[in-house]
């Protein structure tokens, strides 16, 4: 087949992925399950884990098999401690190179979790479904046109390069967000096609992180779904000590609160222990 059409199959079926997860969260039957599958050496709870191409392409289908609705692929850690090391968009793409293609040949949507739109812009021809940006289009000017190019859903994420604990996170949030929008919509992203991730212990302390989940709902103006990534986050260690591997039960807590406060998407490391949290907390609402 030429490569054109070969890239043009892959576009469609991305653009129809990325339909199917807009419609299902706008559709709201129940909360989504994003999976995280870090091909990093050094992300903050499983930095090298998943470097291996055979390591990751096996964590993806684990995911998939525990019931991940999208699987979040990065290959840069943004872990939001100030001590991440950056990668050029070359090393970024090498580490993706040998398993995003495997991840999306998988038959679950993709999102590619990067802050360049040189990358982003690769996955998505790729086949990835999705772009997920830390810096919600604020970092990189050419993300929110690259976006926009291939229609895809963006996910747009609060940041900040360091926790003010003086600030009223909640405005802050919003503030970002309404920066963010403009961008996207100047670029000609739809209404439809963004979701609103306020970033939870990213340029934020622990209290800042707990008030964005207990008060998300103030978030819904936006008229956006909403996703939450508490999972194993430092916020979770300040309440209740315990190292990154060790905060299942505190990930679980922000999660199923979370939703209760308004997310239609979760973003998780334990895809099996989500699952089964937010289906047995639906069906105790059910039973009220």
């Amino acid at each position: 087949m030429p490569q054109a059409s070969a890239n043009s199959l892959i576009e469609r079926g991305n653009s129809a992925a990325g339909d199917a997860v807009m419609t299902r969260l706008h559709g709201r039957e129940r909360p989504l399950v994003m999976g995280v599958l870090n091909v990093t050496p050094d992300s903050f709870s499983d930095g090298g884990r998943f470097l291996d191409p055979a390591a990751a392409i096996a964590q993806a289908e684990r995911l998939r098999a525990e019931g991940a609705d999208v699987i979040d692929v990065g290959a840069e850690s943004t872990r939001p401690y100030g001590d991440a090391v950056p990668v050029t968009a070359d090393e970024e793409r090498h580490r993706l190179d040998a398993v995003l293609p495997a991840v999306v040949a998988l038959g679950v949507p993709v999102s590619i979790d990067t802050m360049k739109a040189g990358v982003a812009a690769w996955a998505l021809q790729t086949g990835a479904a999705i772009a997920n940006d830390v810096w919600g289009l604020q970092r990189d000017p050419d993300m929110a046109r690259v976006v926009a190019e291939y229609g895809a859903p963006v996910i747009i994420m609060h940041n900040r390069d360091a926790a003010d604990p003086a600030i009223d996170i909640i405005a802050d949030v919003a503030d970002f967000f309404s920066r963010s929008l403009e961008i996207a919509w100047g670029a000609g992203i739809r209404h439809d096609r963004i979701v609103l991730d306020p970033g939870i212990g990213f340029g934020k302390t622990a209290e800042q992180s707990l008030a964005c989940i207990a008060r998300l709902h103030e978030f819904s103006g936006f008229g956006m779904p909403l996703l939450v990534g508490a999972s194993r986050k430092r916020f979770i260690h300040a309440v209740a000590p315990a190292a990154p591997l060790e905060r299942l039960g505190g990930t679980l807590a922000a999660h199923v609160l979370a939703v209760e406060n308004g997310a239609a998407m979760i973003r998780a490391h334990d895809v099996a222990p989500t699952v089964q949290a937010l289906a047995v907390a639906a069906a105790i609402r059910r039973a009220r």
